[in-house]
C-alpha cells in the first residue's frame, strides 16, 4: 500500500503536468483518476491496519470487514471523479480548444502509465497471495487506470495527426463511463461482503465433497452455512452422529472434521460444528438460520 501511495503521487504529478502542457481534457480526466487513486490508497492503508487487528471484547469476530469500507469508499470517489470529468468534457465539446505541446504531454502520460502498470501487477499478485480484498481492489483499479491512459494516449495521437480537437472531450467522456463502471463494481463487491455473502461456490463444493465422504463412518450433516468477512471465511454446520456415541467420541470427530476443513484453505477459516443424534427427528427442525 505504501508503494501504491508513492505511485499515485508520481502519476498525479506526471499527468497533471501533461494536462498543463497540452490543455487536453483527456489528460485532465486521466489525472483526476490518479488523484482518486491517491485518496483511495491512503484510506485503504488505514483500513488495512484496522482489518489486521485481533478480535477483542467489542469485536469478537475480528475486524476483517473493514476492508469492505475501503472498497466502497474507493468506488464512491471514482464516481465523484467521473461526474466531474463529464462536466468538463461537455463544456469542452461546446467550446473546443486547440491542444499544444502534444509530444511532451504524451511522453509524460506514457511514463505515468508504466508506473501504474508495474505497481498494479505487484498489488494484484500480493492481494491474491494474502487473500486481501484491499490490495487486489487497489491493484485492479490501477490496471484499469493503465487501460484508461492507453485509450487517452491513443486518442491524443489521433488529435495530433488529424487536428480533430473534438476527439479530446469525447475521449474524456469515454474515460468517465469506464471509471463509472469500475466504481459500480467496487461498491457492489463491498455491499455483497457487508451483506455476509457466501464463500465462492468452488470452496463450498470442496467442503461438501469432503462431508459427503463421511457417510461411510455413519456421519451426516446439514445446515451448512457460510460467509466471507474480508480475508476470513466462516463455515458452520450440524454434524449428525450415532446417538449411542459418547460425548467425548462425538467431540473428537467434530474436532477432526473442523481441522480438516480449515486445512483445505490457504486463508484464515473459522469452522463451527454442532453435534446432533442422527436418529432424532427433532434435529431437522433447525436446518436453517432460524429454528422453525
Amino acid at each position: 500500500m505504501y508503494i501504491s501511495i508513492a505511485a499515485a503521487v508520481v502519476t498525479i504529478l506526471l499527468k497533471f503536468y501533461a494536462y498543463h502542457l497540452t490543455g487536453s481534457i483527456g489528460f485532465m480526466s486521466d489525472a483526476m483518476e490518479s488523484l482518486v487513486n491517491l485518496f483511495a490508497a491512503v484510506f485503504a492503508l488505514v483500513m488495512l491496519h484496522l482489518s489486521q487487528k485481533p478480535a477483542d471484547e467489542g469485536h469478537a469476530f475480528g475486524h476483517t470487514k473493514a476492508e469492505y469500507f475501503s472498497s466502497a469508499a474507493e468506488g464512491a470517489l471514482i464516481l465523484i471523479a467521473a461526474f466531474s470529468i463529464i462536466r468538463s468534457a461537455i463544456t469542452r465539446l461546446i467550446e473546443p480548444v486547440p491542444l499544444e505541446n502534444l509530444n511532451t504531454g504524451l511522453l509524460f502520460s506514457l511514463l505515468a502509465s508504466l508506473v501504474n502498470m508495474v505497481v498494479g501487477i505487484i498489488l494484484i499478485k500480493s492481494g491474491k497471495k494474502h487473500k486481501s480484498l484491499i490490495l487486489e481492489a487497489d491493484g485492479r483499479h490501477l490496471m484499469t487506470d493503465v487501460w484508461t491512459s492507453a485509450g487517452v494516449i491513443a486518442g491524443i495521437v489521433v488529435v495530433k495527426f488529424t487536428g480533430w480537437v473534438v476527439i479530446d472531450p469525447i475521449i474524456a467522456l469515454l474515460v468517465a463511463i469506464n471509471i463509472i463502471y469500475t466504481g459500480y463494481k467496487l461498491i457492489s463487491r463491498s455491499a455483497s461482503g457487508l451483506m455476509d455473502a457466501s464463500i465462492p461456490d468452488e470452496d463450498i463444493q470442496k467442503v461438501t465433497t469432503y462431508l459427503d465422504s463421511l457417510k461411510e463412518q455413519q456421519i451426516e450433516y446439514h445446515s451448512l452455512l457460510t460467509r466471507s468477512a474480508g480475508q476470513r471465511k466462516f463455515i458452520s454446520l450440524h454434524l449428525l452422529v450415532p446417538g449411542e456415541w459418547s460425548v467425548q467420541k462425538g467431540h473428537d470427530y467434530a474436532d477432526r472434521i473442523e481441522l480438516t476443513i480449515e486445512n483445505m484453505f490457504n486463508e484464515p477459516v473459522t469452522v463451527s460444528t454442532h453435534i446432533e443424534a442422527v436418529e432424532d427427528p427433532a434435529s431437522m427442525n433447525d436446518i436453517g438460520l432460524d429454528r422453525k
